[in-house]
């Protein structure tokens, strides 16, 4: 009987803690040196923080001013074939001198989210953490 409970309490730890680590790979943080367009809303320079829900490689992706949502898009998580050592944004600039941000690439981790572009030309710039 108390190898049982035992196995129950491991078996419950081990959810738990599949459940949290999958639920931390679902945040991230943004910092942006200059303004970007989010879907259409603009976001001033400074730090943000990232949350994503979706099942499979389609993402909802909120960006959060401290505890504020300011601009949510849909987002695609792509595989890179290394992780990069620090984080990045990539910013797409329009013809009219406008820039939005196309993708987030994280430090140290083997995934990116891509945002919808309409052009193909974009530049990294800025840094996550």
């Amino acid at each position: 009987m108390k190898t049982r409970k035992f196995f129950k309490g491991v078996l419950l730890g081990m959810a738990l803690l599949m459940a949290v680590s999958a639920f931390a790979a679902n945040k991230g943080s943004l910092q942006l040196m200059d303004p970007v367009t989010v879907n259409g809303k603009q976001l001033a320079a400074g730090e943000y923080s990232l949350q994503w829900d979706g099942s499979g490689n389609n993402v909802q992706l909120s960006v959060l001013r401290g505890k504020k949502v300011v601009a949510t898009t849909p987002a695609r998580l792509i595989n890179l074939e290394q992780s990069p050592n620090n984080g990045a944004a990539i910013i797409k600039n329009s013809a009219d001198g406008s820039r939005s941000l196309a993708e987030i690439r994280f430090g140290g981790k083997k995934y990116a989210l891509a945002i919808a572009s309409d052009s193909p030309q974009s530049e990294p710039s800025n840094s996550t953490k």
